[in-house]
């Protein structure tokens, strides 16, 4: 359900440990996100885009445009 949140860690070369420390959570709560087991709290969703520095919108699959601000058009 968020392959992105994977995607991203993997691409970082991050365990799901070092992740889920980064959120003060365990491994195997932050586990559950990853696999759409558990949806991912608003509050969460934050830090995540903030560690990684894209958008929510692009962590949850609602565009392919990973920059956090994207240009605006008038």
């Amino acid at each position: 359900m968020y392959p992105r949140i994977r995607d991203l860690r993997e691409d970082r070369d991050l365990s799901q440990k070092q992740v889920a420390a980064y959120l003060c959570m365990s491994q195997t709560g932050y586990s559950k996100y990853e696999t759409g087991e558990n949806d991912i709290p608003t509050a969460v969703l934050i830090r995540l885009a903030r560690f990684y520095g894209t958008s929510i919108d692009y962590l949850l699959g609602q565009t392919d445009r990973p920059d956090r601000y994207p240009e605006r058009r008038n």
